[in-house]
């Protein structure tokens, strides 16, 4: 007896309310019927009513509210089950969440890098097609002879255009491969013939025949350029001849 009424009390009024609903108590109605006045009123009542059945020996009202605090305890039963699993989807839908903004992060960085992919492309495309253009003004600019004004003053124009053209590459962050006097690199030169020097190390660009560029990291053309093969090995019949001629100049000395 002690135990129902402890039980009671650690049911709040307003639980009790609830969980006695008509929709909530279709398995027993009549049971409902009988103790929906003690349902509906605050705690002492209920523990009240319960007392006085148990004084006068009311069976019926007595196992009614018994009936009552079994069916609320299976239903906070019930309650904390639904919490645990609101709990476990909470959880569930957080994790997704959570993989739902990395896979958002993921895409928007990928089509940063695309766009930029795409837009380095389409200026090294435009780039590309003019290089011929560049080709043409060195090779108009060697072929000048600046003898006559007339000679001075065309040289003069084709320097103000192509400077107009070198700051617009410039601006398009375009760079000149470097050539002379840098070890050969095949990712950025193209060597069409290596040729022996006094002046550089094997391995080492001698000769621009074509100059290169590059826009960032990608080579929109390489330097065709000449490479050193190193300064030679003398013949040995090119030697024993000036020991011959040294021999006879001090003979005849």
């Amino acid at each position: 007896m002690v135990a129902f009424i402890l039980l009671i009390i650690s049911v709040s009024s307003s639980n009790i309310i609830l969980m006695n609903k008509p929709n909530n108590r279709r398995e027993d109605e009549s049971t409902y019927e009988n103790v929906s006045s003690l349902s509906t009123s605050n705690l002492m009542s209920i523990l009240q009513v319960y007392k006085e059945a148990v004084l006068i020996g009311d069976v019926t009202t007595t196992s009614e509210i018994e009936a009552l605090i079994c069916t609320v305890e299976k239903e906070k039963k019930q309650l904390v089950q639904k919490v645990s699993a609101m709990s476990v989807d909470i959880s569930s839908w957080k994790e997704k969440c959570i993989r739902l903004q990395a896979d958002f992060d993921n895409f928007r960085k990928r089509s940063e890098r695309e766009g930029l992919r795409v837009r380095s492309n389409a200026k090294g495309e435009v780039i590309e097609s003019l290089l011929p253009m560049v080709d043409n003004f060195d090779r108009a600019r060697q072929q000048l002879k600046l003898e006559t004004e007339k000679e001075k003053s065309i040289n003069a124009s084709y320097l103000g255009i192509y400077k107009q053209l070198v700051e617009i590459m410039k601006s398009l962050q375009v760079a000149v491969v470097p050539t002379v006097g840098k070890p050969f690199d095949p990712s950025i030169h193209e060597a069409i013939a290596r040729e022996e020097s006094q002046e550089f190390k094997e391995g080492i660009v001698i000769q621009e025949v074509r100059r290169g560029f590059v826009l960032g990291d990608r080579v929109l053309r390489p330097a065709t350029v000449k490479v050193s093969s190193g300064p030679g090995v003398k013949k040995k019949g090119a030697s024993s001849n000036n020991s011959l001629e040294q021999s006879s100049t001090v003979s005849s000395l």
